[in-house]
């Protein structure tokens, strides 16, 4: 298919995948590995499924300590679309920045969001779902893409679905966001089949995005429009500004105002959150490896092995073990409490040692 007319994709890559340590660390953080054994990182991957939608018009806001490891990773964009932020400041600066950049050069543009470490392994119906959204957004509209979800989850958001609208045929209105639910929750909105999961991706006109934003926090609203109109003054403006994330910020309040579309899609989407996701991701036999399998020997044993040091991973007699071994960090967990690895990370922070973290 053709790209679509005058659609930006756009490409926040922060975080530092603190439960997928010691893999992911703060300085090499998840979305610049390579987690599918696809020989591509997620970032890539990312970029390589938003081609046939954007062509090259690729616009990536990462951290300053990890730009030139995304130049390096993406030598088809333009060194001056990948915007380095000087600290992070969550989601809707990053975006938010996008969206003043892409106001300014390109008044007809479509941006779409996507976050650079989600898995996605239907690029075709993800293609479908931007298509629409985006003749969605150009009428003014806030656009998620609604997650069917695959079974009751309590890792994600959920967002609740209403009625059809009538100029969009597969576009509904979304009701409300809703946090993280706990388990009988998360059961009931998904046995209601009105609920989607909340992917975070967002399709809209820059200049809606950032109007909307003015509603509720024109402060940060007019810093990210100034740092657009004066690059030169990234550093002195983006450290006055709000620190807050796109849904709170924009996609809950103006939803409540009945300003939020969704398309939902079954994308056979991921967000390889820990390594009980990474496991589910990567599927096959009961002990996955990521790495070369000759790095491994085991002996009646289930779970998942990231060998990354050079040495021999030997397993025997365990079940749904994690082992990642890299040259200077050994974790040994179990997928139950793959969650637990962030509190490991808090407290070598604490410890004062930033090597490590």
């Amino acid at each position: 298919m053709p790209a679509i007319e005058h659609f930006w994709a756009v490409v926040p890559a922060g975080g530092s995948g603190t439960r997928l340590w010691p893999l992911s660390r703060s300085d090499s953080p998840k979305f610049l590995h390579d987690l599918t054994g696809s020989g591509r990182s997620l970032l890539q991957e990312t970029a390589d499924r938003l081609a046939p939608l954007a062509g090259d018009r690729l616009l990536v806001v990462t951290g300053e300590r990890h730009r030139d490891r995304v130049v390096e990773q993406l030598p088809e964009v333009p060194a001056d679309r990948v915007v380095g932020e000087p600290s992070p400041r969550d989601s809707m600066a990053a975006i938010g920045l996008a969206a003043a950049i892409l106001e300014r050069l390109d008044p007809d543009a479509v941006m779409g969001s996507f976050a650079a470490d989600h898995v996605v392994r239907d690029p075709a119906a993800l293609e479908r779902a931007v298509t629409v959204a985006a003749e969605v957004a150009r009428d003014g509209w806030l656009v998620t893409i609604g997650i069917e979800p695959r079974q009751p989850s309590t890792a994600f958001g959920y967002l609740r679905q209403g009625g059809e609208l009538d100029e969009h045929a597969g576009a509904y209105v979304v009701e409300e966001f809703v946090e993280k639910p706990g388990a009988e929750l998360a059961r009931s909105y998904v046995g209601s089949g009105d609920y989607r999961w909340n992917a975070g991706m967002f399709v809209v006109r820059p200049t809606v995005l950032l109007d909307l934003l003015a509603s509720w926090h024109p402060d940060l609203a007019a810093g990210l429009r100034q740092i657009a109109a004066e690059p030169g003054r990234l550093d002195d403006v983006w450290s006055t500004l709000t620190r807050i994330a796109i849904d709170h910020a924009v996609a809950e309040p103006a939803a409540a105002e009945g300003r939020v579309a969704t398309v939902p899609a079954d994308l056979g989407w991921d967000d390889i959150g820990d390594f009980h996701s990474l496991a589910a991701v990567l599927g096959g036999d009961d002990l996955r490896v990521l790495g070369d399998p000759a790095d491994v020997l085991a002996e009646e044993s289930t779970g998942l092995v990231v060998p990354r040091s050079g040495r021999l991973v030997a397993l025997v007699g365990v079940d749904d073990v994690v082992v990642v071994d890299t040259p200077d960090a050994v974790l040994v967990t179990t997928r139950d409490r793959a969650q637990d690895v962030k509190a490991l990370v808090d407290r070598l922070r604490d410890a004062g040692r930033a090597d490590l973290s």
